[in-house]
């Protein structure tokens, strides 16, 4: 398995396309906009550049990992002749029902087909495939270059082959892979959203201020980031679609969306992405000033 398509050049998309072509693999990168690819190999080059000014790689390793990205706008011309895709689209699930079906029109039969979605269901998406077997979930933990978890989620028909050599092939990234079964939020965010979400309740109903709520859990639990940082580092629309599928597919209440988080994601306040949530990110993208709104 050497060559791959990465659907998406956003944030995930772009860093997985990073990691596998850093470690030889040639990769095609696919998204509709000529804008996005040009934004998402700056973010590449960017992300490189840090890297050899730590000197983990070389600026010839730096140059290889470039050169083993080919862009493209289109879907079919994209997954010609390729081993493995992997969709880091938008987490809509009519488009990636939309993406699989094209995927299945234009891809080998071998053709292993991923996602990186954090919470649709893989068994639905593998609905539109002629073979579902070949159908995995690859969720990838952003940022993905840095982060060494791939939590892989076999839908209700992927194969025990394709699950085989999915783990294998994380391994050979350097990252660590889990298998989970196919259910709303799988393990990763099937415990963070709920956490999350308590944290937004929490503040909503006025316990404890933002940054005394992420200071709480960073020191007394000793988590890296703080619940509401870190729902702006994922973007709160994000978090917003993850609750409503899991509330969605268990019709348990505990999963339903804090009303703040509701009311944030309508007026556009998404954290880190568009400027502004429970932190102000206009003057840095650290977690340094709270929202006007909170303060």
């Amino acid at each position: 398995m050497k060559n791959i398509a990465v659907i998406g050049a956003g944030t995930m998309g772009n860093g997985i396309a990073h990691t596998f072509a850093q470690f030889g693999y040639k990769v095609n990168l696919i998204d509709i906009s000529e804008e996005s690819l040009d934004k998402g190999m700056k973010t590449i080059s960017g992300n490189l550049d840090r890297m050899v000014s730590k000197e983990k790689i070389s600026e010839a390793d730096k140059e290889a990992t470039l050169n083993n990205i080919t862009t493209f706008t289109d879907i079919p011309k994209g997954v010609k002749e390729i081993d493995l895709v992997v969709e880091a689209a938008t987490e809509n699930e009519d488009l990636k029902l939309k993406i699989f079906k094209q995927l299945d029109s234009n891809c080998s039969a071998t053709t292993i087909l991923a996602s990186n979605t954090s919470s649709i269901s893989i068994t639905k998406i593998a609905s539109v495939v002629s073979n579902p077997e070949r159908v995995i979930g690859m969720h990838f933990m952003n940022p993905v270059p840095i982060m060494k978890l791939v939590e892989i989620i076999r839908g209700y028909n992927t194969s025990d082959k394709v699950t085989k050599s999915i783990m294998e092939l994380s391994e050979n990234l350097k990252k660590v892979p889990v298998e989970a079964n196919d259910y709303p939020g799988f393990v990763a965010n099937r415990i963070l959203m709920p956490m999350i979400n308590e944290a937004i309740e929490t503040f909503y109903n006025n316990v404890a201020g933002v940054k005394e709520i992420d200071t709480v859990m960073k020191l007394g639990m000793a988590h890296p980031m703080g619940p509401l940082q870190l729902a702006d580092f994922i973007g709160l629309d994000v978090c917003h679609s993850i609750l409503e599928v899991m509330y969605e597919g268990f019709k348990n209440p505990k999963y339903a969306p804090c009303p703040l988080l509701t009311n944030m994601v309508m007026a556009g306040k998404l954290g880190i992405k568009s400027g502004e949530g429970f932190y102000d990110y206009s003057e840095s993208k650290k977690a340094e000033k709270v929202s006007a709104q909170f303060s």
